[in-house]
């Protein structure tokens, strides 16, 4: 299985001159990071076969997509890091922040350590827990999370990590709106503001992502 994901040359935008522009000074290190991911990561568990041949579009600039909407400095902490999606390609292209992997599974986050390492990413800091688990002792300027839960458990885990005027800003699917909805008495009662859908784009013929952002305005205690 090695041999057959080593080299990969079905993935259509593998190659496109237009990647390197976009990314700017960050391509080298989402290049490098998108290689490790085709060479290791279906034999780590941290992405499908199927999913190899469509990483720039499903997972690089899907994770791109989001960094529009982060600041340039201060504290981003991703949750649930996982393979490094988003978090890995943000700490790429927001040199400036310190990024914060946070991952609860030890296997990933050795995966993660190995990655930033390599990659020279000197703005990350890999941390081993769950948001529960770093409530009252870590506070961010910006929350990051993908596929990850529902907005109602983020709200309970993102809020209490995020300063007043910090936002959460996580990667939703086609029913962003839907959870917006569900989890709006949640968000309002933990101190988010109106919390807004953002259609984010990357490159023309890409699909469009969908970005939920939501400010923390006051600061209360989570239930």
């Amino acid at each position: 299985m090695s041999d057959a994901w080593s080299i990969d040359d079905s993935d259509p935008l593998d190659g496109d001159p237009r990647l390197e522009p976009f990314f700017g000074t960050a391509y080298p290190s989402v290049k490098g990071f998108r290689d490790l991911l085709v060479r290791e990561g279906v034999l780590r568990g941290l992405v499908g076969p199927r999913e190899v041949p469509r990483l720039w579009e499903r997972h690089i600039l899907n994770s791109a997509a989001v960094v529009p909407f982060l600041p340039e400095s201060g504290r981003i902490i991703d949750l649930g890091s996982g393979a490094g999606l988003p978090g890995v390609v943000i700490a790429a292209m927001r040199p400036g922040a310190e990024v914060v992997l946070l991952e609860p599974m030890e296997r990933r986050t050795d995966w993660l350590s190995e990655v930033t390492g390599e990659l020279g990413l000197s703005n990350v800091v890999v941390l081993r827990g769950r948001a529960q688990d770093v409530q009252g002792t870590l506070v961010g300027d910006a929350v990051t999370a993908r596929a990850v839960a529902s907005l109602d458990k983020l709200y309970r885990w993102a809020f209490p990590l995020l300063r007043k005027g910090g936002a959460l800003v996580a990667l939703k699917g086609g029913k962003a709106e839907e959870e917006v909805e569900a989890a709006r008495h949640v968000g309002r009662k933990l101190g988010g503001g109106q919390a807004e859908v953002i259609t984010a784009s990357t490159l023309e013929g890409v699909e469009e992502t969908r970005v939920v952002r939501v400010v923390r305005e006051a600061v209360t205690s989570v239930r």
